[in-house]
Order: C-alpha cells, then sequence, then structure tokens
C-alpha cells in the first residue's frame, strides 16, 4: 500500500470537510461542496476501505474488542485543525477531543474514548475527555 498517497487522499477529505464545515446551509456553493465531499469519500473507500478495515480491525482487537468496525469513513473526523507545514509545504492536523468513533476501550472502561484517523502524519489516536491521548497505529503497525 501506498501510504503516501493514503495520506494525500485523507488530506484532500480533511480540507473538504473543513470547509464544508465553515460553510453555512444557505450558501449557495454548500450542494456543491457537500457532493464534492461525497466524491471524495467514495473514492478513498474504493481505493483505501479495505487496507484500513484490516488497521482498525487490528486496532479494536488490540484495545476495543468489544466496539463494532465501521466504515473507515466513521473514523475521519468531522473537523481538523491545520497546526502548521511539513517540509513539503503540505498541512499538518489534529482534531478536537469530541471527534472520533466512540469505542470501549478495556483499559478505560470507565471513560468515554474515541477513535480517529488523523493526516500528516498519518495515524490512529484513541483519546478520552479533555486531554487523554494515546497514538495506536502509525506507519505500519498498530503499537
Amino acid at each position: 500500500m501506498d501510504k503516501e498517497k493514503l495520506n494525500e487522499a485523507l488530506i484532500a477529505l480533511a480540507l473538504k470537510r473543513n470547509e464544508l464545515t465553515a460553510m453555512s446551509y444557505s450558501d449557495d456553493k454548500y450542494d456543491d461542496v457537500e457532493e464534492e465531499l461525497h466524491d471524495l469519500e467514495d473514492d478513498f473507500i474504493d481505493e483505501y476501505g479495505e487496507y484500513l478495515e484490516d488497521i482498525i480491525g487490528d486496532i479494536h482487537d488490540q484495545y476495543c474488542p468489544e466496539s463494532d468496525v465501521l466504515s473507515p469513513i466513521a473514523y475521519v473526523a468531522h473537523e481538523y485543525t491545520i497546526v502548521g507545514k511539513d517540509d513539503d509545504g503540505k498541512p499538518m492536523f489534529d482534531v478536537g477531543m469530541k471527534e472520533g468513533v466512540i469505542v470501549d476501550v478495556e483499559e478505560l472502561e470507565d471513560r468515554i474514548c474515541r477513535l480517529v484517523v488523523i493526516p500528516n502524519p498519518l495515524r490512529f489516536m484513541i483519546q478520552s475527555g479533555k486531554v487523554m491521548r494515546k497514538e495506536v497505529w502509525f506507519g505500519e503497525k498498530v503499537l
């Protein structure tokens, strides 16, 4: 799998989701941007869905085996924060603590936890509350 292309596709999704989130429903371009987002999501799933399902399944097996594995699109945040640029000038991202799919993490059973995918650098994070964050996949393996 070409992880750089996967990262670029996720960057495009993040930027399009941010664009849509910044618009009001009454904006004349809202429907067009929403359609562009859906097309990007469909292409993303067609190209990377099976690969990401395997990764997400491995994460679930290790951290949250009681939670159902959802479509990879579900783990994409609704809104991303751009926190800088990498050496190639591409935006680097983070997410708010309420982003991601709610999962039942065995070691944190008393807390509401969320699993989210973040581009550039491409990684999956489990986060809970206001400050608890744990990177659970980076590069090639579940951590």
